[in-house]
């Protein structure tokens, strides 16, 4: 987590935080783009450390990135305010827009800036990235989205998350690639209601915490680490839970909105697209169970020079999540029924 929670930090959360509730709450579209550019602004801030050389690239990364979308998504405005007098659906406008939103967000096509940037910071940042940072321009996205283009981009989405993260070994970019297969499915559900999608993201940005925290407890970042290190058995289990939910296998809790969604695009007769989803999903959890396996089935020596420092806090935090992952669903279909 952070080292220290300094004044600055909390300032810049803050300002985070409200920004996109600015974004999201607007009447106008810019007064949309005034609350993107506060939340790039006060992003950069956390993201930068002057003591590491990694987090100063990533921050000018996400500044450029995000510079060039903002300045897509302004000009398409314009462009639309100018030639139309009223806000009808025009199908290569509706794409523009949208095109800047998906690049905001780190969507396919446009993700390539996603996991570099990921790569480089520290895991609570990475959390922030993976979560909250993709809250304003999916409800922009929302606001004025064109059915068919963002039907063709989920369905690449959920393909690229799932192939590119084979050879992985950096945790960091395999979360990252999962959050790219995530958002296909994040997509799918804004399609539906916006109610199944505040559903869907609330519980990935659960389990999304739960695994950060974890990761940055431990102070892990490569898949090795997790094989190298005889860690407790608790946490081995959490790890199992947890990466388990995330990719949606039935007893667990990150199954049900993925269950839902598979339900309305089967009732919508989207066959093929409804298999892609569900077999990117298989492949997602093949890498999850390449992380947990070995951790599980191979004992190694312990190493005499380290020692995890965990304080009892936490282990009564995780533990509690991990049983909220494992028994959700069966709370669930109590409420549902």
């Amino acid at each position: 987590m952070y080292l220290y929670m300094n004044s600055n930090k909390m300032f810049f959360i803050f300002i985070l935080f409200f920004s996109t509730l600015i974004s999201i709450s607007s009447n106008s579209w810019l007064g949309c783009w005034v609350g993107l550019e506060i939340n790039l602004i006060s992003f950069i801030p956390l993201i930068s450390n002057t003591k590491n050389l990694l987090h100063t690239e990533a921050a000018l990364k996400y500044f450029l990135t995000q510079s060039i979308a903002s300045i897509n998504f302004i000009f398409s405005i314009l462009f639309k305010m100018i030639l139309f007098k009223n806000f009808e659906m025009n199908n290569f406008l509706s794409i523009m827009i949208n095109s800047s939103l998906l690049m905001k967000m780190g969507s396919a096509p446009f993700y390539f800036w996603f996991p570099n940037i990921m790569e480089g910071l520290s895991w609570m940042n990475c959390f922030i990235l993976m979560t909250w940072q993709k809250i304003s321009p999916m409800i922009l996205l929302s606001y004025y989205m064109n059915n068919n283009f963002i039907m063709i981009i989920m369905t690449i989405n959920v393909l690229i998350g799932a192939i590119s993260g084979f050879n992985q070994t950096s945790l960091r970019k395999l979360m990252a690639f999962s959050s790219i297969n995530n958002l296909g499915w994040l997509m799918a559900s804004l399609m539906i209601s916006e109610n199944i999608w505040i559903m869907y993201f609330s519980l990935y940005s659960f389990l999304n915490m739960i695994l950060c925290l974890m990761f940055s407890m431990l102070n892990i970042f490569y898949i090795n680490q997790i094989m190298n290190f005889n860690l407790i058995t608790i946490i081995k289990a959490s790890l199992l839970i947890n990466f388990f939910s995330l990719g949606g296998l039935p007893p667990f809790l990150g199954f049900f909105p993925k269950w839902i969604i598979i339900n309305f695009l089967m009732n919508k007769c989207m066959y093929i697209i409804t298999f892609i989803f569900i077999m990117s999903s298989l492949i997602m959890l093949f890498f999850y169970i390449r992380i947990i396996y070995l951790s599980f089935l191979l004992n190694f020596f312990k190493l005499k020079w380290f020692k995890i420092k965990i304080k009892n806090n936490f282990f009564m935090m995780i533990n509690f999540f991990s049983m909220i992952s494992l028994m959700g669903l069966i709370f669930n279909t109590f409420m549902f029924f």
